[in-house]
């Protein structure tokens, strides 16, 4: 790999680049291209309706139902896991997670094609499908999501529907190095490893793929070891050198800016005891970002909201957290949402 100059990098200048690139620190106007840049590097939606909320950090005026917008589609993505990207970046999260591997390339194409030819045009229950196709489990159909001949609907109570659709003219190599150039720009910086389990493609190919972009690479150190970051994004990480700031933002269980790993989360909350209250060993909560650093923990049940403070907020502070999650855009929900406070 082609090496640049090692450029060192604060904690402070993480987080807020982080932030300004994941659309965090002032929400975009409405419209599709708003929805696009939100979910450049894909939102999870593994928890019903957590991608609804990350829209809402980040896109003006999000409606209850702005993951069902046109412009959007929801799939089977990185790691298998439910994701709502942009309809035209479809290739991106599924074509850029193809095994690498020739076995598992003909494992996911040819569950794509048995899908196809068994749906025939119509939609159903993805367990229904897995049924009629003669698998044990019906999981299985997830395989061929990479082939971007697949999409799913998955309203979080029921099982997902899931249809197919033509595949994208785009070289599944292309669409890695695109998704590498993605992770990189969210959630940089980063190395092969993170990439690899973020991406679930597995180490040989987040190898292939750093090893492409290493013209365009510039490789820094930050306080938890060497990464790299695209070298376009050098000036702006340079920039971010004034300390932490921002509005609240109520983010979801999954959201882009809390799925991290490993040394990946001391960045983000640096006190080994409070890391542990929000990458939970089973369901994560919620992280609410105050003045750009993780200060509150919530969980929502239908128009409660708890949530659990880190220190002690000020009277505005505690205002624009009630302002925050009223406004959360809830489908179904009629009800003004209270808040509900606890102490850590």
């Amino acid at each position: 790999m082609t090496v640049r100059s090692t450029l060192e990098l604060t904690r402070e200048q993480i987080l807020s680049f982080r932030q300004r690139a994941g659309a965090l620190t002032e929400r975009l106007p409405p419209g599709a291209e708003s929805l696009r840049r939100a979910a450049w590097a894909g939102l999870q939606d593994s928890m019903p309706r957590a991608a609804q909320l990350s829209i809402h950090a980040r896109v003006a005026q999000t409606s209850p139902s702005a993951w069902e917008d046109p412009s959007l589609v929801q799939l089977w993505g990185p790691r298998f896991t439910v994701f709502v990207v942009a309809a035209r970046d479809l290739a991106v999260f599924s074509l850029g997670t193809l095994p690498h591997d020739a076995r598992g390339r003909l494992r996911a194409q040819t569950t794509a094609a048995q899908l196809h030819a068994f749906l025939d045009g119509a939609r159903m229950s993805y367990e229904e499908a897995g049924r009629g196709l003669g698998m044990a489990n019906a999981n299985m159909l997830r395989y061929a999501a990479a082939t971007g001949t697949v999409l799913i609907r998955w309203e979080g109570a029921r099982r997902p529907v899931i249809w197919t659709v033509p595949p994208p003219d785009v070289d599944p190599v292309e669409a890695r190095l695109e998704l590498a150039r993605r992770y990189l720009h969210v959630y940089g910086p980063a190395t092969q490893a993170s990439f690899a389990q973020w991406s679930g493609t597995g180490p040989r190919a987040a190898l292939a793929a750093f090893e492409m972009l290493g013209p365009s690479l510039t490789r820094v150190g930050t306080p938890i070891g060497e990464a790299w970051i695209l070298a376009e994004d050098e000036d702006a990480f340079r920039a971010d050198a004034d300390g932490l700031s921002g509005p609240v933002r109520l983010l979801p269980s999954g959201d882009p800016y809390l799925v991290l790993q490993g040394a990946d989360r001391e960045l983000v909350v640096p006190d080994d005891g409070r890391r542990g209250e929000l990458w939970t060993p089973r369901v994560w909560p919620g992280g609410l970002l105050i003045g750009g650093e993780i200060a509150v923990t919530w969980r929502r049940a239908d128009t409660v909201l708890t949530v659990q403070t880190w220190r002690r907020l000020s009277a505005a502070e505690r205002d624009a957290v009630m302002a925050e999650a009223e406004s959360l855009p809830l489908p179904g929900i009629t009800q003004r949402i209270a808040v509900r406070w606890t102490e850590a």
